[in-house]
């Protein structure tokens, strides 16, 4: 893991689209139809929760070929529910299908799943900060006597 800062850039291309450009990748983000978009692309909270699956299947994976075990079969499911005030996600399941997992490294393979660095962020969160940068609000200045 390196220390540096790394960017993630989204511009709105319409609608509820967002090109989200992380190194030389591009992928999108929308809103269903339901929501008043056009559902050309997962939701931002999708592709969180895809991330942390992701997250997960990667550790798993590895975990599985450093042991010389098959990885064969694995696969990371990932159900989520809405929990509001304030609107988030409220609960997060992973299933994760190790067929070719000998009993015998069960253990240690949860606690390498368990620690994939999304689920670490999401135990110890970042500080956020927020800046916004926007033209200044010209206000006309004030008339005296005339």
């Amino acid at each position: 893991m390196t220390t540096d800062t790394a960017t993630v850039s989204v511009q709105h291309v319409g609608g509820d689209r967002l090109r989200i450009k992380i190194r030389q990748h591009e992928l999108y983000a929308d809103q269903p139809l339901e929501g008043g978009g056009d559902d050309t692309a997962p939701t931002p909270t999708e592709l969180f929760l895809g991330s942390l699956a992701a997250c997960v299947a990667f550790y798993a994976e590895r975990y599985l070929r450093r042991q010389g075990v098959s990885t064969e079969g694995l696969s990371v499911r990932c159900d989520w529910t809405w929990a509001s005030d304030p609107i988030r996600v409220g609960t997060i399941e992973i299933k994760v299908d190790a067929p070719t997992l000998p009993p015998d490294r069960q253990d240690a393979f949860l606690r390498i799943i368990e620690r994939c660095p999304i689920d670490n962020t999401l135990r110890q969160p970042p500080t956020v900060r927020f800046t916004v940068s926007a033209p200044a609000v010209r206000r006309p200045l004030p008339v005296f006597g005339v």
